[in-house]
């Protein structure tokens, strides 16, 4: 389509780089998985079973790289930071089982989830859907993605997120509720995942909340971090 048969230039498509690959990532869709961690869930005041994971989504445009100053999210006096393990999709996957959930698996990255907590909190409150807590500009922030055959298996690698200098979060890999081939088999139950989605995987504990002027920086062991700094708001 030409520009004259288009009301408004369409948004450029969201890319994400890949270690080592001149080529990038084009972003299709953002999943993520609530509750993954237990010492999370109950820091929250819930529990954790495993009857199945449940998720949330995030809009295209909550994506942010790594390496960016983003202004104090609009609409909250309480935004939290999550650090998560992120999945990078890569084939196409319907219906598949935990044992060949891997095979579509290109790569993975360091992320972190914002959340506007006062809003998520009031939401849940009224039983309402999370939208405006987890889904807004700049929410979904993510590191280069690594691909899967140099990362290897999550395994009981090590994730952490500092903020200001000072490890808030720290687990291990190994301590999600649903594994990754667990979310994916499942996830793929419903929805017909192909190349460009991602899936957040869940956040440990020690969630807490970020002000104008925070640094926060995630790691995992064997990935590229993910780093941001929160500038005042606009």
């Amino acid at each position: 389509m030409t520009n004259d048969t288009l009301l408004f230039d369409p948004p450029a498509m969201p890319l994400v780089p890949v270690k080592g690959d001149s080529r990038q990532f084009p972003l299709r869709r953002i999943f993520c998985v609530g509750r993954n961690y237990a010492a999370h869930a109950a820091e929250m005041g819930n529990e954790v079973d495993r009857e199945a994971p449940f998720y949330f989504t995030k809009s295209a445009h909550a994506l942010c790289l790594s390496g960016a100053s983003i202004p104090y999210p609009l609409g909250t006096q309480d935004c939290h930071y999550e650090m998560e393990l992120v999945v990078a999709i890569g084939a196409s996957a319907l219906k598949v089982g935990p044992d060949e959930a891997m095979k579509v698996v290109m790569g993975f990255a360091c992320g972190i989830d914002l959340t506007r907590r006062d809003l998520q909190g009031a939401a849940k409150d009224k039983r309402r859907p999370w939208d405006l807590g987890k889904d807004f500009e700049n929410a979904a922030l993510i590191g280069a993605i690594t691909p899967a055959d140099e990362f290897g298996k999550p395994a009981d690698r090590r994730i952490a997120l500092l903020h200001d200098g000072a490890v808030a979060q720290e687990a291990r890999l190994s301590d999600m509720v649903w594994s990754v081939p667990e979310v994916i088999a499942h996830l793929s139950g419903f929805y017909h995942l192909l190349p460009g989605d991602l899936i957040y995987t869940g956040t440990p504990a020690g969630v807490g909340p970020v002000h104008p002027g925070s640094v926060l920086r995630g790691e995992i062991d064997g990935l590229e971090p993910v780093e941001v700094a929160i500038a005042p708001a606009l």
